[in-house]
């Protein structure tokens, strides 16, 4: 079994990781240098060297964080005892409970890939697996409920999901939740409705 001090982080390299991913989603990446993130994480550059090569490698680390993150967020909604609907329904209320926290600034990968256009950049593939990672984990909720068209109906989730995310930085909030919740239930609504093929 391993021991504590072999599985956590450093404390130098959480305060840069923390650092980093609060100013990475409030003002971008690009807009946002290395000297800066030291200087607020309080370490050196050398500090900084030892735990990301470089600042792609932080990047990278950051967009792994939120990943997990909604994972987490997903996997702790859709709790066991939900009904095919009720589950669906969950995830999409954890995810207007993100579109209302204080702060909220859209989607971290969505906000990423504009910054990282180069399909084959790494930080770009990073955005697409967590976005495959999203489509395929509400295509087996979708599957639960009605499994005839599956994907297409993920993939109307997924949308509804983006257009929330983008509009709740820019619009009252409340409604853009009211609006994505509404549209999240008739879309199962229409989807459990559906003929089986």
């Amino acid at each position: 079994m391993a021991s504590t001090t072999e599985i956590r982080p450093s404390e130098a390299r959480l305060r840069l990781l923390t650092t980093a991913s609060q100013i990475f989603y409030a003002e971008g990446i690009h807009s946002v240098g290395v000297d800066r993130i030291v200087a607020e994480a309080k370490v050196t550059r050398a500090t900084f060297y030892r735990h990301f090569p470089g600042k792609e490698d932080l990047v990278l680390a950051y967009l792994r964080g939120a990943d997990e993150a909604i994972r987490s967020q997903v996997e702790q909604s859709v709790t066991p005892g939900l009904s095919a609907g009720g589950a669906v329904l969950a995830a999409a209320a954890s995810i207007a409970d993100g579109i209302r926290s204080p702060g909220f600034r859209g989607c971290a990968f969505l906000n990423a890939v504009a910054e990282y256009p180069d399909p084959h950049h790494p930080v770009h593939q990073a955005v697409l697996a967590h976005r495959q990672w999203f489509l395929d984990t509400v295509t087996t909720l979708m599957a639960r409920l009605q499994p005839a068209s599956a994907e297409p109906a993920a993939q109307h989730f997924v949308m509804l999901r983006d257009g929330a995310m983008a509009a709740g930085c820019l619009f009252d909030p409340a409604r853009i939740c009211e609006t994505f919740l509404r549209g999240v239930e008739d879309l199962v609504r229409t989807h459990a409705a559906r003929p089986p093929s």
